[in-house]
């Protein structure tokens, strides 16, 4: 008698980690050692403990805080919002000053974001749901491409801001 099979979640068709740059992570200890020299002058201890616990505090928040862009064959979830992809519209990719015009003069106060601000590129994903009162949701993506690809939309980032209107 054959086993019975667990259940197999679909295989992503795209999946991201967006991880901190390695810029941060100077930062990171910078502020460790930020912490040690402010209690130093009271106690060496202290002040290893104190910039010790702040370094590693502020590392696992980062890593934690990552958020993940997975697509699938029914759902694109992007951090903790997931849709299921037949109320996905129109994708496209951003990148240089389009990527900076769709997180600033184009934005819509009503978008969901998950930006971050050590990935430059974005994709910005159109939703048709009736229901939900939001327009399209706006993601930092090192691979804005292959993830517009995966959604139906242009395999090609725009690199240039519309033309300013008057």
């Amino acid at each position: 008698m054959p086993e019975p099979q667990p259940p197999s979640t679909p295989a992503p068709l795209f999946q991201e980690r967006l991880w901190p740059a390695w810029w941060v992570w100077p930062l990171v200890l910078g502020t460790g050692a930020a912490a040690f020299v402010a209690l130093a002058p009271i106690s060496i201890g202290a002040g290893i403990a104190s910039g010790t616990v702040v370094a590693l505090a502020l590392a696992v928040a980062l890593l934690v805080q990552s958020p993940t862009i997975t697509v699938t064959a029914e759902t694109l979830r992007v951090g903790r919002a997931s849709i299921e992809r037949r109320h996905i519209g129109a994708v496209d990719a951003h990148r240089g000053e389009a990527a900076t015009y769709q997180r600033g003069r184009g934005l819509n106060g009503t978008a969901y974001l998950c930006l971050r601000g050590w990935i430059d590129p974005v994709v910005r994903i159109q939703i048709t749901d009736e229901l939900d009162a939001t327009p399209y949701w706006l993601a930092s993506t090192r691979r804005p491409e292959e993830l517009s690809a995966a959604l139906g939309g242009k395999a090609e980032a725009a690199t240039e801001a519309p033309a300013a209107q008057a």
